[in-house]
């Protein structure tokens, strides 16, 4: 009986056991089936996301096609443009001017227009300036010039020529170029004279001599620095009534005939024969139709403002002072100086 009981007792154990494990075994296969569920609707709502994207993508990317199109139909503009001020000094459509279909015409039109932008017209001045060289004054102090501007044509037009493809902006190639001396230097380029020459003239000229004191007064501690150019005309200015010039014997086209400012060739002619000791480079140089007394044959330097200039470039090595000494009883001296500590630099011929 005892027998018995416990094998019952054991058998109702084994099945509760049982129950207990499928209990268990079926909630595990719910969790499961949720679980893939889940994963299931992850995966759907990764790939409507990815569907939408590449929907997105693919709009973008004919939109961005669509304005391709639209822009590729439009005229490319160039614009050229001040790179001081910013502002634009001319607009254009390059087609409009023969690009693509007559190159050559194109470059040609686009050189004659960066040439009077450069070099100016008679109505307006161009970017290009000459250097206005600075001064010593009476004081020792430096009088200010103006630096060398340059705008660069044949790159500006290639510049133009490029960005005629696609449009867009182009920066004028402008560059300035200051004296090439150091601030510290004015008052030491004085201490040596390295060059000197001496023309005499006759007292007694009264007009003829006051041009020549006036075109050596303004020539007159001009500081020349290295690579500097020197333009006659352009240092001394108008030689006419206005700025105090007297009417004298001047050469013109093989005769002596009176003009206002004659007298001044002998101020630039005594300069070269002073600066020609020196190693510098020639910009411009004419001699006179006739033969002058106050310098040898072909050691003369004529100018006329306006026309022909004398004009050198300071290849010497060292910066230069320009002295002009006008002695009324006759003579006109004409020296080239420098600093003590740059005398042994300097290049002569």
């Amino acid at each position: 009986m005892v027998m018995r009981k416990w094998v019952l007792f054991t058998i109702l154990i084994a099945s509760l056991i049982g129950l207990v494990g499928c209990a268990e075994k079926t909630s595990a296969g719910k969790e499961s089936v949720q679980k893939n569920n889940v994963m299931e609707q992850e995966k759907k709502l990764e790939e409507q996301k990815a569907a939408e994207e590449t929907a997105k993508k693919a709009a973008a990317e004919a939109e961005a096609k669509r304005i391709a199109a639209e822009e590729a139909k439009k005229p490319k503009v160039v614009n050229v443009i001040d790179p001081g001020t910013k502002n634009i000094v001319k607009s254009f459509i390059p087609v409009d001017f023969g690009f693509g279909t007559d190159n050559e015409k194109y470059k040609k039109e686009l050189g004659n227009w960066a040439k009077e932008l450069a070099r100016g017209t008679e109505t307006t001045p161009g970017y290009d300036t000459k250097m206005i060289l600075d001064k010593i004054d009476a004081n020792g102090q430096v009088i200010k010039g103006k630096p060398r501007v340059i705008l660069e044509e044949a790159e500006l037009v290639t510049k133009i020529i490029e960005a005629s493809v696609n449009g867009g902006d182009v920066f004028l190639p402008i560059y300035v170029t200051e004296s090439g001396y150091k601030p510290e230097d004015a008052a030491h380029l004085a201490e040596v004279v390295v060059a000197t020459y001496t023309t005499k003239f006759n007292p007694s000229v009264t007009g003829r001599n006051k041009n020549i004191e006036l075109s050596a007064q303004a020539i007159d501690n001009v500081i020349v620095g290295v690579g500097d150019i020197f333009s006659f005309n352009h240092t001394v200015g108008p030689s006419d009534e206005a700025h105090g010039y007297q009417p004298a014997q001047e050469i013109v086209n093989k005769q002596l005939v009176m003009g206002i400012g004659g007298g001044i060739c002998q101020t630039s002619s005594t300069l070269f024969n002073a600066v020609d000791q020196l190693a510098v480079d020639y910009v411009e140089w004419h001699h006179h139709s006739l033969t002058v007394g106050y310098v040898p044959v072909g050691r003369d330097a004529t100018v006329s403002y306006g026309g022909k200039d004398f004009q050198f470039k300071n290849t010497a090595g060292v910066p230069i002072l320009i002295k002009a000494v006008y002695n009324p009883n006759g003579t006109l001296t004409v020296e080239m100086r420098t600093s003590a500590a740059y005398q042994s630099l300097l290049q002569k011929r």
